[in-house]
């Protein structure tokens, strides 16, 4: 199987990785996957569903083997449904891989040809937006300042290190401008990148 042409998003939470990547993936010839959706759209009846649930029924967290196998599964079926071409299409991946091991075990499925780190060094600029987000998706814990330090401290340990992982292909967006302008910067980048440009082509 070829590798797929794939864009990645890292950034820490509330820093609009996600919107970005479900931004890009409207522009024809670009695949958004956000690993929430993967998550959120998991069988429970199947034998992967199942083991998952036996995690985190529990409270432990799920292997890096799992998830990335659930990535595998779903983006797999999104072309066996033709919701994504590879062959023309780009995909745009947010959220996956979270550490290093992730991006070591989901190496051999796609070929990564840029990383967007969206950097926002402010960090209650962040838990701002989280809060404000917490509260417009009605999902109240996610208010709480001390459950979005954890979060954001887990991503320092666990996520960041992953953009060293990609040393060479990592391009830093400021954050805190308008996401409007967040955008054309990452548009920007890729439509200079030479091997990205056959995803305009199609």
């Amino acid at each position: 199987m070829n590798r797929y042409i794939t864009f990645l998003f890292i950034g820490a939470p509330g820093s609009g990785k996600g919107t970005q990547g479900k931004v890009l993936g409207t522009v024809p010839r670009f695949f958004h996957c956000a690993s929430g959706e993967v998550f959120r759209s998991l069988e429970l009846r199947t034998p992967l569903g199942q083991k998952i649930i036996d995690y985190s029924s529990k409270g432990l967290l799920v292997p890096d083997d799992l998830i990335v196998e659930l990535w595998r599964t779903k983006i797999q079926a999104q072309v066996l449904e033709g919701e994504f071409k590879p062959d023309i299409d780009a995909l745009v991946l947010d959220g996956i891989p979270r550490n290093v091991n992730q991006a070591k075990l989901i190496e051999e499925l796609i070929d990564v040809k840029q990383v967007f780190h969206l950097s926002c060094p402010k960090c209650e600029e962040l838990i701002r937006r989280l809060r404000k987000r917490a509260i417009k998706d009605n999902r109240l814990d996610d208010a709480n300042e001390e459950v979005i330090r954890k979060r954001l401290a887990t991503y320092e340990e666990e996520t960041k290190p992953v953009l060293k992982f990609y040393s060479g292909l990592v391009t830093n967006i400021d954050a805190l401008q308008p996401p409007v302008k967040v955008l054309l910067d990452i548009i920007g980048v890729i439509w200079s990148t030479h091997d990205a440009v056959m995803a305009f082509n199609a």
